[in-house]
Parts: C-alpha cells; sequence; structure tokens
C-alpha cells in the first residue's frame, strides 16, 4: 500500500503540487526520503519521528521510503513534516486515506508534535482551492489561509488535536480572515516646517506613483520628509492587498497570518547586497524590492549603496518585476514599487555652503553623484533639491495643512487615473500614471499644442531620452489630475521639466 498526501512546493509566488507518497516494506529497517529533499526535508525524518513518539506512536521496524513527487523538483523548507507525517499515519492505518485525500497540507512539526508556522501558506490555500481541496496548516496561520476564498480550513496546534479533527472525536473551530492593525500610526507632514517645494513634490510623487530623488545637505529633513509619504498614500484595493500577501506569505513575512491594507515601505541599509535587493540566496527569496511591491522603496544615501546592488535595479523599476536566476531556480517576483530615494549633494554634503564645503568643491559632487549611472537616474521621474531649514522657519507655528488635506487630494487623483484606465484589458492593467506607457501614455494626456510645443523644444535642449521624454509626459499628466484637469497644459508640462535631474555643478 502506498500512502499519498497532497502538499505544494514553491517557484516564487507560484505553487507547484506535490504529491507526498509513503510506502512501508518489509526489509532491513530504514527511513529514507528521495525526490531531490534539501537539508532541511532531509532532516524531517528525527522530526517526524519525535512527534509520533510524542503522539504514543512507534514506526515500525519496516523499511520506510518516502517519495517527493515529481522527483526532478527542488523540495525546499520545513513544511513538508506535516505532510510526511500524516502519510505514516496512513500507512500505519491510524488514520484512513479517505480522510486525507480532500486537503492540501502543509507544517512544521515540533519534537512535541506542536505544529510550528511556516512560509507560503496563503499561496498553498490558493492552490487548495482550485483542486477543490481544503487546507490543513498550523493554527497560527488559519487567518491567512481563510483569506483564499470558499475552502475549508483546518488550522491545527498539534499533530494530536489534528488527529482527532479527522476523526471526528474533537473538532477545530474555522479559522476567520483577519486584518493587521498597523505598526504605528503615520507621521504627519503639518510637523513639518518649510520645505515646500519637497513637499509639493512628495504629493504629486503620491498622486502619480513616481519615483523620486531628494538631494540636501546632511539634516535638511529629506529622510523626514520620506517617512511622511506613507500617511498620504491611498489604502491598497483587495487585489493589491492579494499580491502583496502572497509575497510576505512566501517570504515568511506575514506576522501572525494577518494580511494588511497599508502600503509596504522598504528602507534597507545602504550596505545591502544584490540578493537582498532584488532576491535571491540559496533558496530564490524576494529581496526588498519585492517585498516592497505595491509600495514604497526608499533608499536613503543613494550613493552609498554597492554600485552593483543599484543597477540590479534597473530591471525592477521598468519592468515592475524582478527576475532571480539561479544554477538551480529560475523564478520572477512581482516588483511593482515606487522608488523614493535621498542623498547629499556631495561627500561632505555641504556644497552650497561655502564655510562648511570641503576643499574639493565643487568638483566632489560630479564625483560623488558619478557614483550613480545615467540609467538609474533616468529612472526617476522627480528630481528636487531640499534646502537646509533656516532656525526662523523652525520657529514658524505648524502648517495648517497636514496629511490628511494632501490624502484626500491624492486620492481624488488616484480615483481620477482609476477610472480613466479601467477600459483597459486585464493583462494590460494600470492602476496609476507612473505605469502607462505606449499609446495608453499619449492618450491619456493628449496636451495641447502650446504644451506640445514646450516639450518639443525642452527636449532637444535638455536631452531627453525617450524614456525621460515619456516620464515627463506621465508628471504631467498627474499635475493635471491634482487640478481635475481634462488636459495637459503648457504650466503642467512647464513644472513636470522643472523637476528634472540637471548636471552636477563642477
Amino acid at each position: 500500500m502506498v500512502a499519498h498526501i497532497a502538499t505544494v512546493a514553491f517557484q516564487g509566488i507560484e505553487t507547484l503540487p506535490i504529491d507526498v507518497q509513503v510506502q512501508m516494506t518489509s526489509g532491513y529497517p530504514a527511513f529514507t526520503v528521495v525526490g531531490l529533499p534539501d537539508k532541511a526535508v532531509a532532516e524531517s525524518r528525527e522530526r517526524v519521528r519525535a512527534a509520533l513518539t510524542a503522539l504514543g506512536l512507534a514506526l515500525p521496524p519496516k523499511r520506510i521510503t518516502v517519495n517527493l513527487s515529481p522527483a526532478d523538483v527542488l523540495k525546499e523548507g520545513s513544511h513538508f513534516d506535516l505532510p510526511i507525517a500524516m502519510g505514516l499515519l496512513v500507512a500505519m492505518d491510524v488514520l484512513p486515506a479517505d480522510l486525507t485525500d480532500g486537503y492540501v497540507v502543509l507544517g512544521e512539526l515540533g519534537l512535541d508534535g506542536r505544529l510550528a508556522s511556516v512560509a507560503g501558506v496563503l499561496p498553498a490555500a490558493l492552490e487548495a482551492g482550485s483542486q477543490d481541496r481544503g487546507l490543513i496548516c498550523p493554527a497560527e496561520q488559519g487567518g491567512e489561509a481563510a483569506w483564499a476564498g470558499e475552502i475549508e480550513v483546518v488550522a491545527a496546534p498539534d499533530l494530536i488535536q489534528l488527529v482527532s479533527h479527522l476523526r471526528g472525536q474533537r473538532l477545530l473551530n474555522a479559522p476567520e480572515p483577519q486584518l493587521a492593525e498597523p505598526d504605528s500610526i503615520p507621521r504627519d507632514f503639518n510637523e513639518v516646517k518649510g520645505q515646500e517645494t519637497a513637499k509639493r513634490a512628495l504629493e504629486i510623487a503620491a498622486a502619480g506613483g513616481h519615483n523620486l530623488l531628494m538631494v540636501g545637505p546632511p539634516g535638511a529633513g529629506k529622510s523626514m520628509l520620506a517617512q511622511r509619504l506613507p500617511g498620504i498614500l491611498p489604502p491598497m484595493d483587495p487585489a493589491e492587498a492579494l499580491e502583496v500577501s502572497l509575497i510576505h506569505s512566501v517570504a515568511g513575512a506575514l506576522p501572525e497570518g494577518k494580511l494588511s491594507r497599508v502600503r509596504p515601505f522598504r528602507d534597507p541599509h545602504h550596505s545591502a547586497s544584490i540578493p537582498a535587493l532584488v532576491g535571491g540566496g540559496q533558496r530564490a527569496k524576494p529581496g526588498e524590492v519585492s517585498l516592497a511591491h505595491n509600495g514604497v522603496l526608499f533608499l536613503d544615501e543613494l550613493p552609498e549603496f554597492q554600485r552593483g546592488a543599484l543597477e540590479s535595479l534597473r530591471q525592477p523599476l521598468e519592468t515592475g518585476r524582478a527576475v532571480v536566476a539561479r544554477v538551480n531556480a529560475h523564478v520572477s517576483y512581482p516588483a511593482r514599487v515606487q522608488l523614493i530615494a535621498a542623498m547629499n549633494p556631495c561627500r561632505c554634503g555641504h556644497l552650497d555652503d561655502a564655510e562648511l564645503a570641503c576643499s574639493r568643491a565643487p568638483r566632489c559632487a560630479a564625483d560623488y553623484q558619478n557614483k550613480i549611472s545615467g540609467p538609474i537616474f533616468d529612472r526617476i521621474d522627480l528630481h528636487v533639491d531640499v534646502a537646509a531649514v533656516s532656525a526662523a522657519d523652525l520657529d514658524l507655528p505648524p502648517p495648517a495643512e497636514g496629511s490628511a488635506e494632501i490624502a484626500s487630494r491624492v486620492l481624488a487623483a488616484r480615483q481620477r487615473q482609476r477610472a480613466r484606465y479601467d477600459a483597459l484589458p486585464e493583462d494590460k492593467r494600470i492602476r496609476c500614471n507612473a505605469e502607462a506607457d505606449g499609446a495608453v501614455l499619449t492618450e491619456a494626456t493628449a496636451p495641447d499644442t502650446a504644451a506640445r510645443q514646450l516639450l518639443s523644444e525642452a527636449a532637444d535642449q535638455l536631452k531627453l531620452s525617450a524614456r525621460g521624454y515619456h516620464r515627463v509626459l506621465r508628471v504631467a499628466r498627474t499635475l493635471a489630475d491634482l487640478e481635475a484637469a481634462p488636459t495637459v497644459g503648457r504650466l503642467h508640462i512647464a513644472e513636470a521639466l522643472s523637476y528634472r535631474r540637471m548636471a552636477p555643478r563642477g
């Protein structure tokens, strides 16, 4: 007899159905796991043996073979513990086969039989729904699995209660989908004094999903401004929240199995490596650019990042996907992010202050900014200088307008964009102006004659690339949306051009 338990393997956020086959035969006692398991899967033998002992069972003195089919797919992770244990229980006639046939199973076993959280419960639950099966998972992640829709979810705290539930002796309650509470109250723009140009640029960036670079001396408030951006971004719709949660589930980063509608805000340290930023490692895990999908990736001290790490962001910023290619894995993660970056104008940071600037100014500015390649700069829609705040500005009363007022304008602009792009096919869905391209962008902007003439002249004088030309159009369309203007005018183009990068002085 061969027992069969259904589980999954992961390739990015995609799932592959795996059949866990357990067979017991006469012969020299052995416990073998085959089917291309990694170290964690191979070690499951000892965890499963100990968990069954905690259940009051001992493995019979037989030759036990566990095959993870298909055998040519690499099996990674500790979530194979529970399906292997359940296969053994079926092979030992502790559980009837018909009680386990209708489930996809995943979970890590402790030595005492308790079930520990594993990565990937949400995509596994969606896969179970596509197979018309239920899902068996650890109790802590029942709320995560419940978001998959109308499927049966059995969330057990340990192996003993799971067996009791399947036998009908003591039923477990069905978990309810849960939303995570925000970690903290978003910081408000009414705490920011001065910096009106930077605040305007952040509003434009939030309204259209544009990339933004802030350049200014140390202490000017660049990081402080960036930290207030989440407070004016619109909440994610259900489809966006599900996309983000799938990535965080595979990364094992969903706290207590709760989903969130707050847009991600990731701010990696400038020492981050290429795998940390775009994904990779032995198991090809998602990187910061994917964990920030549908949200904000904030890179502070931009020139201090490794040159190779920054260059690896070129493709994700352009295509919205991070592709991780390794010898044993080739996976793709969604990575549609809004890049917000901050940097000093030069290494000393005081280019515009003759008293504080270093002896190499202004030449040091060109050397410092040349650490960032032109293609990276070209992918940033808005470049804004952030001047140091004077003591007189700090003595001013708080501004009357805070994040709530800015957020209402941003939301109205986003709603106009959603109404404009909703007619597009599902495979070409656009959520904000920053994603518009080609004929869609041309039709959406439709600048008037004066605006078109100004853009043409500026493109020649500023030597705009085709990418830069279209990014000016996208920003101009966002400016028009903030004013509820039906067409893009000359003033919109002029303001959009003012945010293009100028060559460093020196």
